[in-house]
């Protein structure tokens, strides 16, 4: 599979759509093309607050948590050095 397309997948694109393909493209030459780290990097932009105040108070619910959630699966690990 390529991988913007494995991108498309992890980052939920079909139903929360928020990158162009362009952009994907960006942030994984951004991050060496390392896949895990451009997920986590793109699912952190997605998790900005995203709620919607419309006319009359209704609002929309921000999803930010589901997608720190997504992204908690791709954060990098700590590597500590031992000597």
């Amino acid at each position: 599979m390529e991988e913007i397309q494995e991108l498309k997948i992890r980052l939920r694109e079909d139903s929360s759509p928020f990158f162009t393909e362009e952009e994907l493209d960006y942030y994984l030459k951004q991050n060496n093309n390392d896949l895990d780290l451009t997920t986590y990097e793109c699912l952190l932009l997605k998790a900005e607050d995203d709620s919607i105040s419309l006319p009359g108070g209704l609002q929309l619910a921000n999803n930010s948590k589901y997608w720190l959630r997504l992204a908690k699966q791709y954060k990098p690990k700590k590597r500590s050095l031992v000597l």
